[in-house]
């Protein structure tokens, strides 16, 4: 196999919805899912595009409360190309036969091919081949060209291509219940004869959003002129035309795509500016190969070659493939963070939880810049962040589980169990870790790069108001004479609180205590590491006492970790008390567990009974130190191994 290139064979309707998941292109300003371009969203194809950070939020009645919810709004589909016989059906897979189907995603260049054979219920055969690309140089621009051969017959081709705002967020199931309509026309109409232009504006955050497409035809090599009618209701705008056809003989229909916003830098109206783009952008060849080169620039620098086989290569590349188009130097600048699934979809309403903690040791090494624009997406919500604390009543800062636009946070009040029917209150915001991570990023990037000036500007502020945080959730116990962190959720989503307890939250988390104690202990390095000026001012702006860094002091050689058996750190405070679980005998009843909450809690039960965990948790201490920096810590803490 080819170690650049992800293939499908075949045209299977019930994995569609993988398939496009991981074959969206994006640039790191925008992505759009690999859905079919003639495709609306139904029970096979969900046609999505997603503005790096673009969020709206929609009030909904659940459960007899009002809930709100911000989420990543699915924006207007550039992409809907229909073709059709005159006098036939619009081409649908299902509708005909498929004599043969290709899908290719080409991670080197970033360009996703589709070639499909198919016989008509009129005997007609056909060649369809689609090339599309979101261009990574001209983070505005992205293109579909739509190639059609008629094999055993000629005659007139009918094309409609539009651009479609009536979408909403559909694409999650279990959101379904909740209200999906985000986006409101403003208006919509023709540039020219070739261009025409729709403006959205979502309902509550009120961006403004402006897609352009210019479309163009081509007989062979030659640009075909024709008649165009245009098809516009609210929030859809199209071209529909004719085009003659001879036997074996290519028509393609060429769409180039601007996408701006009212959030954009140096623009005057959305509208304006992606016409104006479009106006100077080349053709679909022409815009490829700039698209190429600036992929090459990325993978030069990027790649990680693997010495063991082809398919572990293509599957390692496929990740820095979708890293690099959810976060790339078009992200620089951009107020975003890194959402847990990218900006390929609407799960997790594409929020940002902690994951930068897995993705910022690979960025650090080859675009730090861009690890330095990430981190100052923390640093802007440092204020609301200070908010949440004074909340908690404690000082410091206590960023969300989830962040979205800006910085509260946004973990849903109920979640559904679709296994169950039932709304459930969700207690995951009690992950304080999250603090942790940003905390540990901001050290791991300075390291990594000696960046004095956003430590001294950002960096420090930051860690020292966490460590603060941090510290004010240990108490002192002086039975055990030691500091203990009480009511916490870890990394292991499967536990939130003790067996038939009300109370969520669990007692002494292992990775929340000794990442407690790394924390409070790289600030003290942080402020020793600023310039004397800037270490004076920052102690004062923030009235950090040498009291308190004392206290920081004593909490690093006194916090209580949980062992059982044979010095075995325990998970938290009680695990060794929870029972084993009948994982044999659940996989024979259900076959797939992987959310095995949902199983259990649609039973009764709960996985806070079991010894059984959906995330790493102790396991993250290792993943994050060596051997000999875990031997430090635990030494510090008083505890020998």
């Amino acid at each position: 196999m080819n170690p650049w290139t992800l293939v499908y064979e075949g045209f299977e309707p019930k994995k569609e919805s993988l398939r496009e998941a991981l074959c969206t292109l994006g640039n790191g300003y925008f992505a759009t899912r690999g859905a079919a371009p003639e495709s609306g969203a139904d029970e096979i194809h969900y046609p999505g595009t997603y503005l790096a950070g673009g969020y709206n939020r929609l009030e909904t009645e659940i459960a007899g409360r009002v809930v709100e919810n911000e989420d990543l709004v699915n924006m207007p589909n550039w992409l809907l190309t229909r073709i059709r016989p005159e006098g036939g059906d619009w081409l649908n897979l299902l509708s005909v036969e498929i004599l043969s189907y290709r899908q290719e995603l080409n991670l080197k260049e970033g360009l996703l091919s589709r070639t499909v054979r198919f016989r008509d219920k009129q005997d007609r055969e056909t060649t369809l081949i689609q090339r599309r690309f979101v261009h990574m140089e001209h983070m505005h621009l992205a293109a579909l060209e739509t190639t059609v051969i008629p094999e055993n017959w000629a005659g007139r081709i009918q094309v409609l291509s539009a651009l479609d705002g009536t979408v909403i967020n559909a694409g999650v199931e279990r959101y379904k219940q909740l209200n999906s309509k985000h986006l409101e026309p403003i208006r919509s109409g023709a540039v020219d004869k070739e261009t025409i232009y729709l403006l959205m504006e979502t309902n509550q955050s009120r961006l403004r959003v402006a897609e352009t497409a210019r479309i163009r035809v081509y007989s062979g090599e030659e640009r075909m002129e024709m008649e165009r009618k245009l098809v516009e209701q609210p929030g859809t705008i199209g071209q529909e035309f004719f085009v003659e056809a001879a036997r074996n003989q290519p028509v393609k229909v060429e769409k180039i795509v601007s996408f701006n916003t009212s959030r954009d830098f140096a623009i005057s109206e959305p509208a304006l500016d992606a016409a104006e783009a479009i106006t100077h952008a080349g053709d679909f060849d022409e815009l490829l190969r700039s698209h190429v080169l600036q992929w090459d620039h990325l993978w030069d620098r990027c790649d990680i070659r693997l010495e063991n086989g082809d398919r572990p290569q293509m599957i390692l590349r496929l990740h820095i493939f979708h890293l690099l188009q959810t976060v790339s130097r078009n992200s620089i600048d951009l107020d975003i963070g890194v959402p847990a699934r990218g900006w390929h979809g609407e799960a997790y309403r594409g929020h940002v939880f902690w994951d930068e903690l897995f993705v910022f040791p690979y960025l650090n090494l080859r675009i730090p810049n861009l690890t330095r624009s990430l981190l100052l997406y923390r640093y802007r919500r440092l204020n609301r962040s200070r908010l949440a604390a004074q909340e908690e009543g404690l000082r410091g800062a206590l960023y969300p589980w989830q962040s979205g636009s800006n910085g509260r946070e946004e973990t849903q009040q109920l979640h559904l169990n679709p296994k169950s029917g039932r709304w459930l209150p969700d207690h995951t915001h009690l992950q304080r870790h999250v603090n942790i991570a940003i905390a540990y990023n901001a050290w791991q990037y300075y390291k990594a790069t000696g960046d004095l000036e956003f430590l001294s500007t950002y960096g420090a502020e930051m860690i020292l108001e966490i460590a603060r945080f941090l510290a004010g959730m240990a108490t002192f116990n002086r039975q055990l004479d030691r500091y203990e962190i009480l009511g916490v959720m870890g990394p292991d989503e499967y536990h939130d609180g003790y067996p038939d307890t009300e109370k969520p939250g669990l007692n002494n988390n292992a990775y929340t205590n000794v990442m407690t104690v790394y924390v409070l202990r790289t600030a003290l390095k942080a402020i020793e590491a600023l310039p004397p000026r800037r270490r004076k001012d920052l102690l004062e702006a923030l009235g950090l006492e040498p009291a308190e860094m004392d206290r920081w002091q004593d909490i690093s050689r006194k916090m209580r970790v949980v062992f059982h058996g044979d010095r075995i750190i325990s998970q938290f405070e009680g695990y060794d008390q929870l029972l084993e679980f009948d994982w044999e005998g659940y996989r024979k009843k259900y076959g797939n567990i992987q959310r095995l909450d949902r199983v259990l809690e649609a039973e009764g039960d709960t996985p806070n009974r079991y010894k059984a965990s959906k995330q790493a948790d102790v396991l993250m201490l290792f993943y994050l130190f060596s051997a000999e920096e875990i031997q430090e810590l635990f030494t510090e803490m008083g505890y020998e191994f």
